[in-house]
């Protein structure tokens, strides 16, 4: 790994426990000085810039690749799920410093973001399809299943840092808790 990739790694983990630290706190995580850090990033805002393209990037692919696995969007959606899960720190940050994204003008697209766009858009239609055929409950309404769809990765992350759940075991409990949330409901599903 080069050093730019290291400081933007070590970045996305110090900034996502402790979104004000400073340069110095990054550079001491990374093992480099402040100097080193200032040849790469010339200040906060240009490395935050580095931090949203890479887990963007990172992201996207691992959201194309988990939705394009499977032709049932049931499927997709408990894949995509793994994904975000997979990706950890990255995914939680991403979805915190993109919380933001207006006051830090931080806009970034990759050669995969209208792919990603596009499945992303035609999984949000197929959820809403599946509610009318009622497999997911229509009682919630689209922007509430994203947030919980965040949340649950954001839980899932926590509790396997807390190391009190296996892995193997986490991803799991995880689609377990979000798919009855949203009352899916796969005995009543269409074949």
């Amino acid at each position: 790994m080069n050093t730019q990739q290291k400081i933007i790694d070590t970045a996305i983990s110090v900034l996502n426990e402790n979104f004000s630290a400073t340069f110095e706190d990054i550079a001491m995580h990374c093992g480099v000085n402040r100097r080193t850090l200032h040849r790469y990033f010339k200040n906060r805002n240009e490395l935050l810039e580095a931090c949203n393209k890479n887990m963007m990037e990172a992201w996207e692919l691992a959201a194309i690749k988990a939705c394009n696995s499977s032709e049932d969007p049931l499927v997709q959606l408990e894949y995509l799920l793994y994904a975000g899960i997979d990706s950890g720190t990255k995914y939680a940050f991403l979805i915190k410093l993109n919380d933001d994204v207006n006051s830090l003008s931080i806009s970034y697209k990759s050669e995969y973001s209208e792919a990603y766009s596009n499945i992303r858009n035609q999984l949000f239609s197929t959820i809403q399809e599946l509610q009318k055929e009622k497999v997911i409950d229509n009682q919630f309404p689209l922007p509430w299943i994203k947030i919980l769809f965040t949340s649950v990765i954001s839980a899932t992350i926590a509790a396997f840092r807390s190391g009190d759940i296996a892995q193997n075991e986490v991803k799991k409990l995880a689609w377990h808790s979000f798919s009855r949330s949203i009352g899916i409901q796969l005995n009543k599903r269409k074949k």
